[in-house]
């Protein structure tokens, strides 16, 4: 089995420049993105949405929520930001485990041999 603290060797320039400009980093690229815009965009209108309606809609957000008097629907989706928060962060696992890292492991492959 090889040292892990050995030096590893030197990744010429060219090999990069290669690596970028291939498909393969292109799909890297394209399936990183295709996940990460539409959900930061998701995010951003849910969480800006909620910020907005406790500012300018007070009495919705105040009404009483599950029948509990001093729990209201503005408790209940600030509560609501820490899941989305957590689901996403899950999602974000799940997609780079099966969709980016593959392709990831693949480039960084490449590179390293190209180094020996």
């Amino acid at each position: 089995m090889s040292d892990p603290n050995a030096p590893k060797p030197k990744i010429s320039e060219e090999a990069f420049i290669e690596v970028q400009n291939s498909e393969e980093f292109d799909r890297l690229r394209k399936t990183f993105r295709g996940f990460a815009f539409p959900m930061t965009i998701a995010f951003l209108v849910w969480y800006f949405a909620y910020v907005l309606a406790s500012v300018y809609a007070k009495a919705f957000m105040s009404q009483p929520f599950l029948g509990m008097p001093h729990f209201n629907l503005g408790h209940f989706l600030g509560l609501m930001q820490f899941v989305t928060t957590f689901v996403i962060t899950w999602l974000y696992l799940r997609h780079a485990r099966t969709k980016v890292d593959p392709i990831a492991t693949s480039i960084r492959e490449r590179l390293e041999g190209a180094a020996k």
